[in-house]
């Protein structure tokens, strides 16, 4: 429990934003949801759960709901941001005549705009500038925050007060909270993730086993870095959780939506066969036209998120991506390491 309950508002009640409120009710604090639509509204309000996203969770009674964002959002001493990427600029752009300056909000989605190649995060700065905005991010399924497995995430911010405030808001017996200033790598690393996810159930749907897993998650988080690096991140951030440690839960469980997508698409069914069965948004999807978009812009090889999009978008046969990635000319693995003579 908290030594102060602070008042939080969630804005958006998907199983992520569900699982982190709960999270912060059972310490204590003031919890209000904001639902997008009446139906999800209804459901919270008379089930004290959310059965369509996180099943099998009661929410706590102190849970407070609603669907008017200037309610959710006013006096909040956090506002918890949990919306998909396709949504986030208008969601943002409506509370932003709400906030006051310096108003905290922490954005716990992981995306990026293939527009502006923004990061979510960078969205939510560049519609509400008088905010404070941080993000959290980390190997982190909601159905286990849900249920009080033990967890660890990254909340990254420029200030280090921010940071700290919300590592004390989080942090829990089971919900153990780092902390980092490198905004861009954690939000990089959380958003390109999901498309080594997608490849990593392909894979998976091919038939293939836990040697071609350990080469496109080991492949992948150099890919990321690489991105990373070019663009401006500490290249340590990458080894960390919401690198390595985000990229290996991803790839390996069935709670990812972009794992299990990627499963159908091996399988042969189409991106929208695949999205349709899985119902909910599958990031990966939309960040890997601005991921090739990224590594376009900054001269940067990155492989397997080519050959995604060319499975997901050209209709390329998804063994043929494998194949084509096997036969790249040959390289060293590392061009840090170099032979003494």
């Amino acid at each position: 429990m908290n030594d102060k309950a602070f008042k939080i508002s969630v804005i958006g009640t998907g199983s992520w934003g569900t699982a982190l409120g709960v999270l912060l009710a059972d310490k204590g604090n003031d919890v209000t949801f904001c639902s997008m639509t009446e139906k999800k509204y209804r459901e919270l309000v008379n089930d004290h759960e959310n059965r369509s996203a996180l099943p099998g969770v009661k929410l706590p009674d102190r849970i407070k709901y609603t669907m008017d964002i200037e309610e959710a959002v006013k006096g909040a001493d956090c506002i918890v941001f949990s919306v998909a990427s396709p949504y986030t600029r208008e969601t943002a752009r409506k509370m932003g005549p709400f906030i006051d300056e310096g108003q905290i909000i922490v954005s716990v989605g992981k995306g990026i705009e293939d527009d502006t190649l923004l990061m979510l995060e960078e969205i939510i700065k560049d519609e509400i500038p008088q905010a404070e905005t941080a993000v959290l991010s980390g190997p982190s399924h909601a159905e286990e925050v849900g249920r009080h497995m033990p967890t660890t995430c990254v909340i990254g911010s420029r200030n280090k007060q921010t940071a700290l405030f919300l590592q004390n808001l989080f942090m829990s017996d089971d919900f153990r909270v780092y902390i980092n200033p490198d905004v861009l790598g954690i939000s990089l690393g959380g958003a390109l993730k999901n498309i080594i996810a997608l490849a990593s159930g392909i894979a998976d749907g091919l038939g293939y086993g836990d040697n071609t897993k350990a080469a496109l998650i080991t492949r992948g988080i150099a890919e990321i870095s690489r991105l990373g690096v070019a663009m401006g991140a500490n290249p340590s951030t990458f080894a960390g959780l919401t690198g390595i440690g985000d990229l290996i839960v991803t790839c390996a469980s069935m709670h990812s939506r972009n794992r299990r997508a990627g499963i159908l698409i091996g399988q042969g069914k189409s991106l929208k066969e695949a999205v349709d069965e899985i119902s909910m948004v599958v990031e990966g999807v939309y960040a890997a036209k601005a991921a090739k978009k990224l590594a376009d812009k900054y001269g940067v090889e990155m492989p397997i998120v080519t050959e995604v999009n060319k499975v997901l978008f050209e209709g390329k046969d998804p063994a043929s991506a494998v194949h084509d990635l096997m036969i790249r000319d040959k390289v060293a693995e590392s061009k840090d390491v170099t032979w003494a003579s």
